[in-house]
């Protein structure tokens, strides 16, 4: 191997291990025992691992609530945010009209806003319908997010597709939606798997709106909040805090699990393409 090469590597997993290792530490502490925690100097990992903390944090007042909170509004903003991408990124990538320039450019002026811009706007737009301490107003927020890098990844994803497979499937005698569905959408699948992981991993993390957003009604909060103000009298429990970041981080973990093997060709393929 060229000593470029083994240079390269060794700087790819020295920014691996400092990316990981807070999350390391996030896992072993959540197993260390208080006085372990508490201690000068713990070890890299607990010397006698314990799961009373994630007794604690699961039997903790809210916890489940914000769970299917965090769940519900998160699927819901994914799905909302897919189905719309798919008919728009259809439009642009198969369809010639007028505006479609601008409106692909809008499309990409959105995607580079920077979400905090909106807390304002949305607060007063919230604000002003009745829809503060909303799960429907946090899930079209969370769909709006998302809906731009949905259909610019789509988009790029869908023009690599030829559109002589459902010129010939029409031919074969298929109606237009039904060669959509049996010809183009299969092929979809890792672009869509792409942009659905961008997507839960963006609502199920986001903080701010549901701070700006769920004021009185704390039992509309997800768990991002919650996490934040897990304490008791005593001051912030570590052990069980970290516990629960753990459960919090699994959903994310296993969504990644199920999807990476599309994962890289749909982010590939709708970057480089059309």
């Amino acid at each position: 191997m060229r000593p470029g090469r083994i240079a390269l590597n060794a700087c790819a997993a020295a920014v691996l291990a400092v990316m990981a290792f807070p999350v390391y530490w996030m896992f072993a502490t959540a197993f260390r025992p208080t006085a372990e925690i508490q201690a000068g100097t713990p070890g890299l990992w607990p010397a006698r691992p314990t799961l009373e903390h994630f007794a604690t944090a699961v039997a903790a007042d809210g916890f489940w609530t914000f769970w299917r909170n965090s769940l519900a509004v998160t699927a819901a903003a994914v799905l909302l945010a897919l189905a719309v991408a798919l008919l728009s990124a259809v439009a642009v990538a198969r369809m010639r009209w007028r505006g479609r320039g601008p409106f692909i450019v809008m499309v990409f002026a959105a995607q580079m806003a920077p979400w905090e811009a909106l807390l304002v706007p949305m607060f007063v737009i919230a604000r002003d319908t009745g829809l503060l301490d909303s799960l429907a107003m946090l899930t079209g927020v969370y769909f709006m997010v998302t809906l731009p890098f949905t259909i610019v990844t789509l988009r790029g994803f869908l023009a690599a597709v030829p559109a002589e497979l459902e010129e010939a499937a029409l031919v074969d005698g298929c109606t237009r939606p039904a060669a959509f569905r049996k010809v183009v959408f299969p092929l979809l699948a890792p672009g869509l798997m792409a942009t659905s992981l961008f997507g839960f991993v963006t609502a199920w993390n986001e903080f701010a709106f549901v701070n700006v957003l769920i004021i009185k009604d704390r039992g509309k909060r997800t768990l991002p909040v919650w996490l934040s103000s897990f304490r008791d009298v005593f001051g912030t429990d570590w052990g069980a805090t970290m516990a629960a970041a753990t459960l919090f981080a699994l959903p994310v973990l296993v969504v990644f699990l199920f999807l990476q093997r599309r994962v890289g060709a749909g982010l590939a393929a709708g970057a480089v393409k059309g």
